[in-house]
C-alpha cells in the first residue's frame, strides 16, 4: 500500500496524511466574508436552503460561489428553459466537489452531526433548489425555510460546514423531508454512505415506515450508526488478528458467537459445537468453544474457486432436520457439508442476515475470476462489497431492519437476485476497465479524460483499512470519482432495467407461494387434473390396443401404418406445436377480457395425524419397493454382462449380434412399422393366446437368472465422532 500511496499522495497532495490533513482544514477559511448575498447576487432564482449550501460549498472550496459558477459554465450550457434542472445540475456540480474535498481530507466525517446536517441540506436543497418550484417535484416540501443569523460551532470553535456570523445557517424545519431522487443523487457522492447500484434499496429501508420521505432523525441515526460499525471493525482488526492469522490484506467483516445467549453451533455430522464465528472478505473461520479458550480456527475458504455452495438449510440435534435456522457451507475442500446454526426464539434474521453476506463475499470472489481484473480493479470491487456490508450492518442496527431479495443492500447480491442482474455485473465490469482507460470524451464536461478513479478502494483506505500492502495505484483521482453533475451512472440504467421486471417477478412469485398445497394426496389429486388430457388420452390408446372394439383398432392400425409407410410420423410432433400455437393465439386475441378462472380440483377427504404418517409410510414403501426393482434389473443385467451363466450369455450375445444387423442394414422406416405391429396387435385374438405364452416364457426365463453379490461396506465413523 506504501506505494499507492505515494502516487495518490503526489495527484492529491496530503489526503492520507492524518496531521497534515488536520492542519489544512484549520488553515482552510470556512468564514465568509460578506452578508450572504453577494455570493449568490448572479443566481437570483435560488431558495433560501440552496443559497446557503452553495455558500457553504464555496467556503469549503475556498472559493467564491461565482468562481464556482463560471466554472461550472464554462462545462455547461445554460437552459432557460428548464430552469429546475439546470440549478439542480449546478447544485450537483458543487455538492460533488465539496464533498469530495471533505472525505479525501478527513477521516472522521461520518461522526461530525455538521457533516452529517450538511450533507441532508445538499438533498433538501436538491428537492427544492428554485423559489417557485412546479408543483409536480417536490409536493411535500412546501414547508418554508427561514433564514437566521445562527452562528454554530464545533470542537474547534468554528463549524465546517456552517457559517459564523454573516447569516449563512439556515434554519431547516424538521418537518421537512427528502425525496427518493434526491437521496439518490447526493448520497453515492460519499461512497461509504452509499453506492449508485443499491442506494434506491437503501432509500426504502430508511424510509420503510415513513411514506417513503427521509427524515433528518433516521438519517442522522443510520450514519451514526455506520461510523459506530466502522470504528468497530477497526478495533476488531487487532484482537483477532493473532488468533486467526490472516492473510495480508483480509478484513474482519463480522463476528457472532461472543454473547452466550446467542451461540452459533456448528453441526458436522450428527456433532456440534459452540464457536465463534468470524466473516473476512476471504473466508469464514469458525472457532470452537473450548475450555475456557477458543481453539484453533477452521478456515472455510470463500475467495478461491473450490465449488463452493452455500444455502439455507433445516438442521437439529443429532443431524435432524427440525428448525430452520442454519447455513450450509459445502466444497471441495471439506469431506462433508459443514452447518452453522443461529438459535434465537423467533425468527430466522440472524440465519438471513449471515447467509447473505457469505453469499455477497462468494459472489464477488466469483465476480472477479471471471473477468480479467489487474490488482486495482479486484481491491476496488472487494472495496465495494465491503462497504457494502458495513451499511448494511448499520441499517439492520440502527432501524432493527434487514431487507434480502430484490430489497437487499449488498450489491453483487443484488445483481444475482434481481432478474437480467447479469447485465448489472457487465455495466460494472465495464465501468473498471474505465479505472486505466486514456480515451477523450465527447461529453458536455468537455476535452477531458474519460477516467474513472477507484472511489471505493480509496474510501476504504481513507476509513483506515488495508486490502493490500504493495499496490500499484497509477490512476489520476478524478474530483467526484464515478459521479458526474447533470448526468446519469450507467450502473443507476442498468438497474432501474432490472428492477422493472421485478414486479412481474414479485407477482408471479406470489402466485406461485398462493398455489403451494401441502399433504401428498392433496398433491397428487392436483397433478391428477393437470395431466388429465394425457392421462385420458393415453387410457383411449390403451382401450384401441385392448382390442375390445374390433373394429375401431382396426382402423386405427391401418391409418398409423399408413402414416408411417408414407413418412408422415415426422410431422406429427410440429403438428402438435402448431395446433398448441393456434389455441394460445386464439386465447390471446379473443378472449382477452375473459378472466382466467381458478383450476377446480376436488379435494381427498381430511385425514389426521395418523393417518397422513401413514399415507407418508406407505409412499416410502413404494418408492423403496421401486427402487429394489431396479437395483435387482441392473444386478442381473450385470450378471449377465460378466457371463454369470455362460449358456444365457452366449444367448444375449447372439440376440445382441442379430438386433445390430437389423439396425444396421434395416430402414428406420421398416423398423418402426415392425415395433409399432408387434405392440399394437398383441392382444389380437388371433395373437392372444400366443403372446401371452411368449411373455410367460420371457418372464419364467428371467426369473432364472441370478443376481450379481453385493457387499456392503460400513462408512468410518472415526472422523464424525
Amino acid at each position: 500500500m506504501e506505494t499507492m500511496m505515494k502516487n495518490f499522495m503526489k495527484s492529491h497532495h496530503t489526503l492520507f496524511n492524518p496531521t497534515k490533513s488536520s492542519n489544512t482544514n484549520k488553515n482552510i477559511n470556512y468564514q465568509h466574508d460578506g452578508d450572504g448575498d453577494g455570493d449568490g447576487s448572479t443566481i437570483p432564482s435560488l431558495s433560501p436552503l440552496a443559497h446557503s449550501v452553495l455558500s457553504r460549498s464555496a467556503k469549503i472550496l475556498a472559493v467564491s460561489v461565482q468562481e464556482l459558477q463560471r466554472r461550472f459554465d464554462a462545462e455547461h450550457e445554460a437552459d432557460s428553459q428548464q430552469l429546475v434542472k439546470h440549478t439542480r445540475i449546478f447544485l450537483e456540480f458543487c455538492c460533488y466537489q465539496a464533498l469530495h474535498h471533505v472525505i479525501t481530507n478527513r477521516s472522521d466525517y461520518l461522526s461530525d452531526k455538521d457533516f452529517r446536517r450538511f450533507t441532508y441540506d445538499m438533498m433538501l436543497a436538491w428537492d427544492s433548489p428554485t423559489l417557485v418550484l412546479p408543483v409536480n417535484d417536490s409536493p411535500q416540501n412546501e414547508t418554508s425555510i427561514s433564514s437566521s443569523e445562527q452562528q454554530v460551532e464545533d470542537e474547534d470553535g468554528w463549524s465546517l460546514f456552517y457559517s459564523t456570523t454573516t447569516s449563512m445557517a439556515v434554519q431547516v424545519d424538521d418537518t421537512i423531508t427528502v425525496g427518493r431522487e434526491a437521496f439518490a443523487r447526493i448520497a453515492p457522492a460519499c461512497p461509504a454512505v452509499a453506492d449508485v447500484i443499491t442506494v434506491h434499496n437503501l432509500f426504502d429501508s430508511l424510509t420503510a415506515s415513513s411514506d417513503s420521505r427521509l427524515h433528518f432523525l433516521i438519517y442522522d441515526k443510520y450514519l451514526r450508526s455506520l461510523d459506530k460499525i466502522i470504528r468497530t471493525a477497526k478495533n476488531t482488526q487487532g484482537p483477532l488478528i493473532s488468533n486467526l492469522q490472516l492473510a495480508e490484506g483480509e478484513i474482519i467483516l463480522d463476528v457472532d458467537g461472543t454473547v452466550p445467549i446467542q451461540p452459533v453451533l456448528q453441526h458436522i455430522g450428527i456433532s456440534a459445537w459452540p464457536g465463534r464465528l468470524t466473516l473476512t472478505n476471504h473466508a469464514i473461520y469458525f472457532e470452537s468453544l473450548g475450555v475456557g479458550l477458543y481453539d484453533k480456527a477452521v478456515i472455510y475458504d470463500l475467495a478461491s474457486d473450490m465449488k463452493q455452495v452455500i444455502k439455507p438449510e433445516l438442521t437439529g440435534p443429532l443431524g435432524a432436520r427440525l428448525f430452520d435456522k442454519a447455513v450450509m457451507y459445502k466444497s471441495t475442500s471439506v469431506a462433508e457439508p459443514v452447518y452453522f446454526e443461529f438459535p434465537e426464539f423467533k425468527g430466522n434474521s440472524r440465519r438471513d442476515y449471515w447467509l447473505d453476506v457469505c453469499l455477497e463475499i462468494l459472489h464477488v470472489h466469483r465476480f472477479i475470476q471471471k473477468n480479467n481484473f489487474n490488482e486495482t480493479q479486484q481491491l476496488e470491487v472487494l472495496a465495494r462489497a465491503i462497504l457494502g456490508i458495513f451499511r448494511c450492518r448499520a441499517v439492520r442496527e440502527a432501524l432493527c431492519c434487514f431487507s434480502s431479495h430484490y430489497k437487499t443492500l449488498l450489491a453483487f447480491k443484488l445483481a444475482e437476485s434481481l432478474p437480467r442482474g447479469d447485465m448489472i455485473l457487465e455495466t460494472l465490469s465495464s465501468r473498471l476497465a474505465l479505472l486505466n482507460a486514456t480515451s477523450v470524451s465527447g461529453s458536455p464536461r468537455g476535452k477531458q479524460q474519460l477516467r474513472l478513479s477507484p472511489v471505493a478502494l480509496l474510501t476504504l483506505c481513507q476509513l483506515g483499512f488495508t486490502l493490500q500492502k504493495e499496490a500499484n495505484l497509477d490512476v489520476e483521482v478524478l474530483a467526484f470519482g464515478d459521479l458526474w453533475a447533470g448526468e446519469t451512472n450507467p450502473l443507476e440504467i442498468a438497474v432501474k432495467q432490472s428492477v422493472s421486471d421485478t414486479g412481474k417477478a414479485e407477482a408471479a412469485r406470489a402466485t406461485v407461494d398462493k398455489v403451494k398445497v401441502e399433504g401428498i394426496d392433496t398433491n397428487v389429486a392436483v397433478m391428477k387434473e393437470l395431466l388429465f388430457p394425457v392421462i385420458e388420452s393415453a387410457g383411449r390408446l390403451h382401450h384401441l390396443a385392448s382390442w375390445e372394439d374390433p373394429f375401431k383398432s382396426m382402423v386405427f392400425l391401418v391409418l398409423c401404418c399408413c402414416a408411417i409407410l408414407w413418412g408422415w410420423t415426422r410431422y406429427i410432433i410440429p403438428s402438435i406445436f402448431v395446433w398448441c400455437a393456434v389455441l394460445m393465439l386464439v386465447r390471446r386475441y379473443f378472449s382477452k377480457k375473459m378472466p382466467l378462472e381458478a383450476f377446480r380440483v376436488t379435494a381427498p377427504p381430511n385425514k389426521n395425524a395418523v393417518e397422513r404418517l401413514l399415507t407418508l409410510q406407505e409412499a416410502i414403501t413404494e418408492v423403496e419397493g421401486l427402487i429394489q426393482t431396479a437395483n435387482i434389473v441392473l444386478l442381473k443385467l450385470r450378471a449377465i454382462l460378466l457371463a454369470v451363466l455362460p449358456q444365457v450369455t452366449e444367448r444375449v450375445a447372439l440376440l445382441l449380434i442379430f438386433v445390430a444387423a437389423v439396425l444396421a442394414f434395416a430402414s428406420l422406416q421398416h423398423l418402426i412399422l415392425l415395433v409399432f405391429l408387434e405392440a399394437f396387435t398383441r392382444e389380437m385374438p388371433c395373437r392372444k393366446e400366443s403372446s401371452g405364452r411368449w411373455l410367460r416364457r420371457l418372464r419364467e426365463w428371467w426369473v432364472r437368472i441370478p443376481a450379481a453379490p453385493v457387499e456392503l461396506i460400513k462408512q468410518d465413523d472415526k472422523k464424525r465422532k
